[in-house]
């Protein structure tokens, strides 16, 4: 009886296996379908395709005075020790979706030593194209989205 089940599982396992394979594509070229749809010619978008807008110079920079830390994302994201005061500057362009939407530039500056002796977030600002766009002096991050 053991042997009968054991074979009858193996059966019924192989019949559905086989029975829930993929389909096989259409061998005429007017196939309709999913298959036919992801093999055909590419439809024409209406933005621009591809390429980069207007490029920018972007300066981000951490005020104040000793060492601290600073996580940012201008043309990569990254988390340094850093000794104070602080920049970076890189040239972006927005792309793809970057065009429509915006490049977000964020900034945001550690701890630091206040003149009192207490810990207190450095200041922060980014420059765009020579123009101060963001400047915080309270200690919060900065953040400002390029088009």
């Amino acid at each position: 009886m053991r042997k009968i089940l054991i074979g009858a599982s193996f059966a019924m396992a192989a019949i559905l296996l086989t029975g829930c394979g993929a389909e096989e594509p259409a061998k005429d070229s007017k196939a309709k379908g999913p298959a036919a749809e992801a093999t055909g010619t590419p439809k024409p978008s209406g933005g621009k395709a591809g390429g980069e807008g207007t490029p920018h110079e972007v300066t981000i920079e951490v005020g104040g005075t000793g060492a601290s830390t600073v996580m940012y994302t201008l043309d990569d994201s990254d988390f340094e020790q850093i000794t104070l005061p602080w920049k970076k500057t890189a040239t972006l362009a927005a792309r793809g979706a970057e065009r429509e939407v915006g490049r977000l530039v964020i900034l945001t500056p550690g701890p630091m030593t206040l003149p009192d002796g207490k810990l207190g977030a450095a200041a922060c600002s980014i420059t765009v194209d020579g123009k101060k766009v963001v400047e915080n002096k309270e200690g919060k991050p900065c953040s400002y989205k390029l088009k």
